[in-house]
């Protein structure tokens, strides 16, 4: 009996483009503990589709939000560079709107604080929702105020309700983490106060296919956004995107700057933020992200990362050397599963958050252990496993060259550095 095609989630058209089939791997932030080592783990298809109608790349959801995110591993300010990123951006967004005392932030999906706190240090009135309990409660710690529940329309009626919308409505990295997306951009429409700016940020579909970023697709990932796709989701439930930055982070991530449809002309709408939306816009149709059969042939760039890092591996293993993982991130997670990389071909791996150290990597079951490790073990190849931060971490781990070390990255291309 053939199994019927899984729909949109945005539009409901049956998906029947496959973008990228990187097989059966488990949750790639289900870190396992010493306890269930000798448990079984539970690996679910991450088999990435695009909707031949509204293109929208995006995966099944085979767990739920709750159990992805209900106790998360990922804290933000763990990552000096992303902590910088978010300084930069508070700075900017208070003088381009004018935030004062008188304006309200609020955040969706905000994590530990990271990004609030620059603001509630200014004296701005914050508030952060995020529905795992752990990292709120490192929010809460650090004096940012926290509502511990998954975004959607109830939660922004309970905010529309007590008068807290939002003059800066901020969502960074979520709205591809997010399995009902219509119910999530229609409380964005919601939370948003009359004349309030929303910004959304989000990794660049655009140079995921680019830069074969194969790796960024896990379970937690629901959707990957082209500008194309994301004006017709956002447009769709009563906001207009006026203009968008494009990021180096995560590989290349966008920034758009969007208001409540009715607002024609929005105070911070400039003529310059309209032709950057159009540049992107038009880079993308160059791409052919316009086109399904472009989407098509992104798998044999998957397959070549593939070849490449399993042939380097092999030859440094058959040469006698060593080769340890840096930072256990739920790319890496992806990248190795997908490869079939066992301790076998590497050693350990290590990370500077306390909460993965003492535990093992989901599938792969490679250890984790803090960068100190390193020192002790003196590898011949430091693996980047978050790419994406590779100049941040070989300035971290720089005194490996002192023995001879070296760092390696497999994505863009395998490269020995």
């Amino acid at each position: 009996m053939t199994r019927p095609a899984p729909r949109c989630r945005f539009c409901a058209e049956p998906l029947t483009t496959t973008f990228c089939d990187l097989g059966m791997t488990p949750l790639s932030n289900a870190y396992v503990t010493a306890e269930q080592l000798d448990e079984s783990e539970r690996f679910y298809p991450l088999h990435a589709r695009v909707c031949g109608s509204c293109l929208l790349v995006q995966l099944e959801a085979f767990e739920s939000p709750e159990a992805i995110f209900g106790d998360y591993a990922y804290f933000s300010s763990y990552s000096e560079s992303w902590l910088e990123h978010a300084r930069r951006y508070a700075e900017d967004m208070r003088h381009r709107l004018a935030l004062g005392r008188h304006s309200r932030v609020i955040e969706v999906a905000s994590n530990d604080g990271y990004l609030l706190q620059f603001f509630k240090a200014m004296g701005i009135e914050v508030l952060g929702v995020e529905p795992a309990g752990n990292v709120a409660a490192a929010a809460e710690k650090a004096g940012v105020p926290t509502l511990v529940k998954f975004f959607g329309q109830a939660a922004a009626r309970e905010l529309a309700a007590t008068n807290s919308r939002a003059d800066l409505l901020v969502g960074n990295n979520v709205l591809a983490h997010v399995p009902d997306l219509n119910d999530f951009v229609a409380g964005l429409a919601i939370a948003l106060a009359p004349g309030g700016t929303l910004t959304l940020e989000f990794p660049h579909l655009l140079r995921l296919v680019e830069g074969s970023e194969f790796d960024t697709i896990y379970h937690e990932h629901f959707c990957y956004f082209s500008l194309l796709a994301a004006i017709q989701v956002l447009a769709h439930h009563g906001l207009r995107v006026f203009d968008v930055d494009e990021l180096p982070t995560h590989g290349g991530s966008l920034r758009l700057y969007a208001c409540r449809v009715e607002e024609s002309e929005h105070e911070f709408e400039t003529a310059e933020g309209l032709d950057r939306t159009a540049g992107v816009l038009e880079a993308e149709r160059v791409a052919g992200l316009d086109r399904l059969q472009t989407y098509a042939r992104f798998t044999g760039k998957v397959h070549e990362v593939k070849r490449a890092l399993l042939e380097f591996l092999i030859d440094a293993k058959r040469a006698g050397k060593s080769v340890i993982g840096y930072g256990a991130a739920a790319k890496g997670n992806t990248l190795l599963n997908y490869c079939g990389i066992r301790g076998d071909f590497i050693d350990y791996v290590v990370d500077r958050n306390p909460y993965k150290q003492g535990r093992w990597l989901p599938g792969t079951r490679i250890p984790i252990h803090a960068p100190e490790r390193i020192a002790e073990t003196r590898p011949d190849y430091v693996l980047i496993l978050p790419w994406n931060i590779r100049e941040e971490i070989m300035s971290q781990m720089a005194g490996i060259r002192a023995w001879g070390g070296r760092f390696v990255v497999a994505i863009p291309r395998l490269a020995v550095l």
